[in-house]
């Protein structure tokens, strides 16, 4: 595929980044350091490679529990706005984007971290809202069972309502900083917000200034019903995970309806599939090495972790055997809802057994991998994208650092190429990178709206 038309819409890029790469076996080739997870350099090296790339953010998972067996992966992460501020000083533009749960926080002290990682990088910060599924993480906070769904997505609604009237508090003029006067700030222009809500009470203000961008960047990954109306009432950009074309066409008419039905203009959401580009010189070397880190998974435990997420027991997987019949129904699902469809959808669809569906999960964990030359996933990358079912990808290499590395040094320039893809930055924060206008103060809004009622 070719296109050099200067003026077509444009690609947004995000590289989600993961220890030494996002199939389960990565740790395990010889280049791999096992623990990159904990090495801030490792990070901030891979930040330089997706700015060098000139793609809009990168992006960290994060959940507050252990995740999976340690026998499978590395496990130990970093806290990532804490991560995030050590990546800052190491980039200029590039954006930076952190995972936290509405369901393990408190709205004060998320809105205070995130303004202040916008503070640090100059404009960069996003905010990943997650809800946070499975008892264990409940568990580490002094609760038996996880909330039930519909009770975490309406706190977490609430919540980003907080945060962004804590984020209006201070008028974007309120810091004089008048030397000859003596006069700092403006107490006038620094306002309570007195929430009083089903779940949280807060006076406020916030204890830092409007940040660069106002509100930094909201971003929602879920995919159930709830997922999507949140998404379509906040969300700046969504994370999703699609294995078909249809399926992922069909999400994203989907979300924009819903964006326009919450008053919104869908243009200002921009939806991201994840894919998992395994990528060689050529289709065969891609294949190969497609084929060695499948071999390098260890049944065993990603038999463990499948069974987690469907619900059973692991004997109930036989590894050559297909998926029993009698999995939960998704409305017994409580957590992680989206992702337990997809995968039991994949593994009907193209019947696989269970060994064949731990080696399709290894990749991506139901994500979409392809595998290929640069110009092959180029063109699987445009195909999506002018097919009505992307504004851009999230690019979740197999492999780090090399995965980053050949899909910067070797697909950007095919996508740059077609005029799909920015050849440098035009902004300097995150929104601007997503072409998104910054947040009006909502309390000027409704001082404006007051004034002219009264005249």
């Amino acid at each position: 595929m070719t296109d050099q038309n200067p003026s077509r819409r444009q690609l947004h890029l995000n590289a989600f980044l993961m220890s030494t790469g996002h199939h389960e076996a990565s740790w395990r080739l010889p280049e791999s350091d096992p623990h990159a997870g904990t090495n801030v350099g490792h990070y901030q090296q891979l930040a330089r490679t997706a700015e060098r790339g000139k793609l809009d953010s990168i992006f960290f998972a994060d959940s507050p529990v252990l995740f999976g067996e340690v026998g499978r992966r590395p496990a130990g992460k970093l806290e990532p706005t804490v991560l995030l501020t050590a990546i800052a000083g190491a980039t200029e533009r590039i954006g930076l984007i952190a995972t936290a749960s509405t369901t393990y926080n408190e709205p004060f002290n998320l809105a205070r971290r995130f303004a202040s990682v916008d503070w640090a990088s100059g404009g960069r910060a996003g905010w990943n809202v997650v809800t946070t599924a499975g008892p264990d993480a409940a568990r580490n906070f002094g609760v038996d069972d996880q909330p039930a769904h519909a009770a975490r997505y309406e706190r977490a609604a609430e919540f980003i309502e907080v945060a962004q009237k804590l984020w209006d508090s201070w008028q974007d003029d309120a810091v004089l900083a008048d030397k000859a006067e003596g006069v700092w700030g403006d107490d006038g222009k620094i306002r309570t917000i007195d929430h009083e809500g089903r779940h949280f009470k807060v006076r406020g203000p916030l204890n830092v200034p409007r940040s660069p961008q106002g509100h930094p960047l909201i971003v929602q990954a879920g995919s159930s019903e709830d997922g999507k109306d949140l998404a379509a009432r906040y969300a700046d950009a969504v994370f999703t995970a699609h294995q078909t074309l249809a399926d992922a066409q069909e999400f994203y008419r989907d979300l924009k309806a819903r964006t326009a039905a919450a008053g919104r203009d869908p243009e200002t959401i921009k939806i991201l599939p994840g894919i998992v580009p395994v990528i060689g010189a050529t289709e065969a070397e891609a294949l190969e090495l497609e084929r060695k880190l499948d071999r390098l998974i260890k049944p065993e435990y990603a038999r463990i972790q499948l069974a987690k997420t469907l619900r059973v027991d692991p004997e109930d997987l036989p590894l050559d055997r297909q998926l029993p019949d009698n999995l939960p129904s998704e409305d017994e699902i409580e957590g992680a809802k989206s992702r337990y469809t997809l995968i039991v959808q994949l593994a009907r669809r193209e019947q696989l057994t269970v060994r064949q569906l731990i080696g399709r999960l290894g990749g991506g964990r139901g994500h979409r991998t392809f595998t290929g030359t640069p110009v092959q996933v180029a063109d699987a990358i445009q195909e999506w994208f002018d097919g009505g079912a992307a504004d851009g990808f999230n690019i979740m290499p197999p492999v780090l650092p090399s995965g980053l590395e050949t899909f910067v040094d070797q697909v950007v320039p095919i996508l740059q190429g077609r005029g799909l893809f920015r050849t440098d930055y035009s902004g300097r924060t995150l929104r601007e990178h997503y072409g998104l206008p910054r947040p009006e103060n909502r309390f000027n809004r409704q001082a404006a709206t007051v004034a002219a009622a009264a005249v």
